[in-house]
Parts: structure tokens; C-alpha cells; sequence
């Protein structure tokens, strides 16, 4: 039969950009959490502020660590599910570099306080266009890699990344649409309530297609491959990708309750928002599913508890956000903590536990060893991250509702019952809280690094070279 080598260069490089930068952004984000509850911490240095810290903790573990995971994993499947090596692997490798230089360029700028304010979309009008460039060429390794697949079928994966690309370059290009007046500064070209729905549009699908889709796209591989069982109902994904895609793109607007957005938007959002539950559970429930009849295996193989630990906080997090969406839950939450805790159930328990998951089984794939270096200290990264994870959300739950109460307490009179400074002294020890959460969930990743470093040492990277029929 003839053999097949698949281009996996590009998958090692971005495979270990994806752990060295989720230490350095989870890095930032305890540094962040610490500020938070000690505040004396920036040392009154401007590029050390919450400000100019905080947007580049969001680019750091959403587009650095997040991207790079796709990046990894995209061009891994594509390969071994279409039997096919990646077209034009050149490009490939410069979308490897261009979006390393995109992370570093916004590692300069966003201390230096260069931005253009719209939450995720920080990034000045020059990185935008390199952005841009990079993310054509890489739908055309990954579109141009489905085109020359020996395989009639498309995997189910593969159209989860397919509408990832595809989407996420209209919400880019469209929401970064400005007019330059330097090289650093621009002024956009929607306002008012426009540009706070356009702004919206493009920062809830960024977290549908760049935070869900694609991770999808990812957990349908990857936990069929670890379980080693075939996925629960092939047709149940088919249907959870339509409906998921089809649903997603409406959810934005329940970002802008109670703002000068028409009322008829706000409650469309809403309704859509109670929509997504049901997609969104079917897919979970496929993942998990995955495992009836051997869940067994959740006792011996730490790799499995990371996937299946991550569709958990799949299904809490899409519970909580359209709940969340609601007008009446909404006007509790806003401004709160508890947002901070729902974002973080989805970031940390969904986006993280599937990635690093991922990886614990790309690795020995890639450098050619039989497996991971240790599987205890996989085991330990386990609990680490999630004793880390509970220990963040729930503080940050805990808080947020209490701030929303606080907040809307009223005397006999109608004055305010509590001053905001009482509301802030209340939640001080949460703050401390989320700091030791997120401190455990970063020591988790730094365990992880040393796993993959002796696993690679010594193990001379490999092409790997299989029959058509060993290809999946």
C-alpha cells in the first residue's frame, strides 16, 4: 500500500507554543488576580496596571495558548482524517511564524497601552492586517488539504474547524473595519449602539466559533482516539453542528441588556441564547456518551478524565450563559463577578482541560515515544487544575451574586443600603480566593511543561510514516 507522510513540523511548533504560551498568559492572569487583591502590586508603573494588563491576559490565553491549540490540532486531524499530508506545508510554517509575531507584537503594544478598546479586537489597525494575511493562508493549507483528501467522507471535525475559519474571518475583517490616521491610531467606522453591536457580534462568536466550535472540532477527534471507541452517535454531531452554527451567530445582543440597544435586539439575543442549550448539551452529551460501556477507563487514564472533566464544564458553562441571558437573571448579574466566574468556567474548564488533554496525547505522537514521560504527574495536573478551577468559579459565583445584591439594596427611603466600597470590602476575600485558584490551575500548567520536556528529551523528532489503512 502506499505510504503516507504527513507534515507534522508545524504541528510539533505550534504544539509547544501552545504550553509555553498558556504559562505565560495564565502567568499574567494570576499576576492580574493578585493586583486585584493586592493592589500595590503594579508598583505604580503604567505598563504593570489592571488596564494594560488585563486585555493582554485575554489575547494571551485566548489567540496565543487557544490559537495555538487549534493551529496544532487542526492541522493534525486534517492530515489523518483526510489521509492526505497538509497542502503547501511552506505556507503552513508561516502561518506558524506570522502568528508568533502577531503574539509578540501584542505583548508590546498592549502595556505600552496601543489599543483600540473593543473587548478582544485590542490590537491596532497594523496587527489587524497581519492577522488578516495569516488567517487566509491558513484556510488555505486547511481548505486546500480537504480538496486533495483521499477520502470521499469529511469527518465530522473537520467541518467544526471549517466554520471556525470561515467565520471567524468575516467577525474579524468586520469588526476591525477603521480609518488609520498613523501608524498606531484609528478611528472605526461604525458608532454609538452600532459599534457596540458590531463589537458584540464579533466578541460573543469569537467565544461560539474560536472558544466552542473549534474546540468541538477538537473533542470529536480526540476522545473517540483516547477512549478508543467510535464517537457515541455520528449522526447526533451532524446535527449538533448545523444547529450550533446555525444558532450561535444570533446569541450577541444578550450582551447589551438594559443599554441603548432597541429592546427587541436585547430580547432576541435572549431568545436565541435559551435556543443554543439544547445544541450545545447534544454535543456534550455525544462526548460523554462516547464512553458508555467503558468508563472504566476514567480510573486508570488521567488523558481521558482531562476530556471528559472538560465536556463537564462544556455542559455547566452553556447552562449558565444562556441562563445568564435571561433579562431578569441578567440585571443580577451584570458587572459582577459572576460573569468573571462563568467566563472562566468556560475558559479554564472547557478551552484549557480539552486542550491540555489534547496535547498529553498529541505529544508522544509527535516526537515518537511510546508515551508521556510520567503518567502520574499527569494524574497530579489533573487535580491541580480542577480543585484550581472549582476554587475560581465558585469564589467568583459567591461574589457575584452578592455584589448584584448588594448593589440593588435599597432603604425604606430609596436610598442605597450599601455604599460600593462595602460591596469591595465584602468581596476581598474572594479576590484572595480566585488568587490561590488560578495560582494552583498555573503551577498545574508548569507540571505539564516539565512532563512534555523530559518526554521530548533525548527523543529525536520523527517523521511518521503510516499505511493507508493505520492513517486514522
Amino acid at each position: 500500500m502506499n505510504k503516507l507522510v504527513y507534515h507534522d513540523d508545524v504541528v510539533r511548533q505550534f504544539a509547544l507554543a501552545t504550553i509555553f504560551w498558556g504559562v505565560i498568559g495564565m502567568l499574567v492572569g494570576v499576576i492580574l488576580a493578585a493586583q486585584l487583591a493586592w493592589p500595590a502590586l503594579n508598583f505604580d508603573v503604567p505598563w504593570l496596571t489592571f488596564s494594560r494588563l488585563r486585555p493582554l491576559h485575554t489575547n494571551a490565553v485566548i489567540f496565543a495558548f487557544g490559537g495555538c491549540a487549534l493551529f496544532a490540532t487542526s492541522y493534525y486531524i486534517v492530515q489523518r482524517t483526510c489521509h492526505a499530508p497538509l497542502f503547501a506545508p511552506k505556507l503552513a510554517s508561516f502561518t506558524f511564524w506570522g502568528w508568533q509575531l502577531v503574539i509578540v507584537l501584542a505583548a508590546i503594544t498592549l502595556p505600552l497601552g496601543l489599543t483600540q478598546s473593543k473587548e478582544y479586537a485590542e490590537l491596532i489597525w497594523p496587527i489587524d492586517v497581519l492577522i488578516t494575511i495569516i488567517w487566509v493562508a491558513y484556510g488555505v493549507v486547511f481548505f486546500g488539504t480537504i480538496v486533495k483528501r483521499k477520502m470521499a467522507h469529511i469527518y465530522v471535525a473537520n467541518w467544526f474547524y471549517a466554520s471556525f475559519i470561515i467565520t471567524v474571518a468575516v467577525l474579524h475583517v468586520v469588526n476591525s473595519l477603521a480609518i488609520p490616521v498613523s501608524w498606531t491610531e484609528s478611528y472605526p467606522v461604525f458608532s454609538g449602539s452600532v459599534d457596540a453591536m458590531t463589537q458584540w457580534w464579533y466578541g460573543h462568536n469569537a467565544v461560539g466559533f474560536f472558544l466552542t466550535a473549534a474546540f468541538l472540532g477538537m473533542m470529536y477527534y480526540f476522545v473517540p482516539k483516547q477512549a478508543n471507541r467510535p464517537v457515541y452517535s455520528y449522526r447526533l454531531s451532524v446535527v449538533h453542528f448545523w444547529a450550533l452554527i446555525s444558532i450561535y451567530m444570533w446569541a450577541g445582543p444578550h450582551h447589551l441588556h438594559y443599554t441603548a440597544l432597541p429592546d427587541w435586539a436585547q430580547s432576541l439575543g435572549m431568545v436565541f441564547s435559551l435556543i443554543l442549550l439544547a445544541p450545545s448539551w447534544g454535543g456534550m452529551i455525544n462526548g460523554i456518551m462516547t464512553l458508555s460501556g467503558a468508563w472504566h477507563k476514567l480510573r486508570t487514564d488521567p488523558i481521558l478524565r482531562f476530556l471528559i472533566v472538560s465536556l463537564s464544564f462544556y455542559g455547566m458553562s452553556t447552562f449558565e450563559g444562556p441562563m445568564m441571558s435571561i433579562k431578569t437573571v441578567n440585571s443580577l448579574s451584570h458587572y459582577t463577578d459572576w460573569t468573571i466566574g462563568h467566563v472562566h468556567s468556560g475558559a479554564l474548564g472547557w478551552v484549557a482541560m480539552i486542550s491540555i488533554g489534547a496535547h498529553y496525547h498529541l505529544i508522544p505522537k509527535l516526537f515518537g515515544r511510546e508515551g508521556m514521560y510520567s503518567q502520574s504527574l499527569i494524574s497530579l495536573h489533573f487535580w491541580m487544575a480542577t480543585i484550581g478551577i472549582v476554587l475560581y468559579i465558585a469564589s467568583m459565583w459567591i461574589a457575584g451574586v452578592m455584589q448584584g445584591l448588594m448593589w440593588r439594596a435599597t432603604n425604606n427611603d430609596g436610598t442605597l443600603t450599601y455604599s460600593f466600597v462595602e460591596s469591595l470590602e465584602m468581596t476581598y476575600p474572594f479576590y484572595l480566593i480566585r488568587f490561590l485558584g488560578g495560582a494552583l490551575f498555573l503551577l498545574g500548567m508548569l507540571v505539564m511543561a516539565y512532563n512534555v520536556f523530559k518526554t521530548i528529551k533525548g527523543a529525536a523528532p520523527e517523521q511518521v510514516e503510516l499505511t493507508a489503512q493505520e492513517a486514522v
